[in-house]
């Protein structure tokens, strides 16, 4: 009996609800339905929005935990080739300061160099030489850039003069950075470079480690040509693609 009049009941709902339609009513039923649906798809849409921005905030405050190691090495110049350390292991960086891959070896690497260079564990004999001068407009950025580099080294901030070299690289066909520019960045780490920088004080210095580096059959490639970063690590080329080199060196 009860089941029968629950029945009868919904086919009166039905029915009342079929002509609401008719009407271009939508029932209450629906209506609640409807809303359920669209509150739901709401808060699924909110929850997923929450879950990227948590998952942006934890990557941004991973990566800004990595704070950079400060170098605490020392550094001499001569002969325009720049020693760094006193370490057992010797590392020779051959690098062009317009050269796009020696900016990756130092993204790459630069850390990894530096906590070496700071445990006593290596010496790094830094080469900075001019072959991709051609490539500015004007003529002679990376011979500048690398004068610049040499003006650091008695200043005491070579370390970080060379990694802002690396950060503010000019792109290759550019004009590259003018002499005032790289008398501001050591300006802003504490010295004055500018008259070293001006008078291209090291241009025979970096003109002599450019002409040993591209004249010497060792360091050259296969189809006998030299280019930048070249790496030697004892003597002995190093293949930079593979990222363990250093640390299997370190053992």
């Amino acid at each position: 009996m009860g089941g029968a009049s629950r029945n009868e009941k919904k086919r009166k709902q039905e029915a009342a609800n079929a002509r609401l339609r008719a009407a271009g009513i939508t029932p209450r039923r629906e209506q609640q339905t409807g809303d359920g649906k669209r509150t739901t798809f709401i808060a699924v849409a909110v929850l997923a929005v929450v879950a990227l921005v948590v998952g942006v905030v934890v990557l941004v405050t991973r990566d800004s935990g990595d704070t950079a190691v400060v170098p605490t090495y020392a550094t001499t110049a001569a002969g325009g080739v720049v020693t760094a350390g006193d370490g057992p292991i010797v590392v020779d960086v051959y690098e062009d300061f317009l050269c796009p891959v020696c900016e990756r070896f130092e993204e790459r690497y630069g850390q990894e160099l530096t906590e070496a260079l700071n445990a006593g564990q290596i010496t790094v004999r830094y080469h900075s030489v001019a072959i991709l001068d051609r490539l500015t407009d004007p003529v002679g950025y990376s011979s500048r850039a690398a004068n610049a580099a040499l003006c650091a080294v008695p200043a005491g901030i070579y370390p970080a003069y060379h990694s802002r070299l690396f950060d503010e690289q000019p792109a290759e066909r550019s004009s590259g950075l003018t002499d005032e520019q790289l008398t501001a960045f050591g300006t802003e780490l504490g010295a004055d470079l500018g008259a070293c920088i001006s008078g291209g004080a090291n241009a025979d210095a970096v003109a002599s480690v450019t002409q040993a580096a591209t004249s010497d059959p060792a360091l050259q490639n296969a189809d006998g040509t030299f280019g930048t970063p070249t790496v030697l690590l004892n003597g002995a080329r190093v293949d930079i693609s593979d990222t363990g080199w250093l640390q299997n060196a370190l053992g």
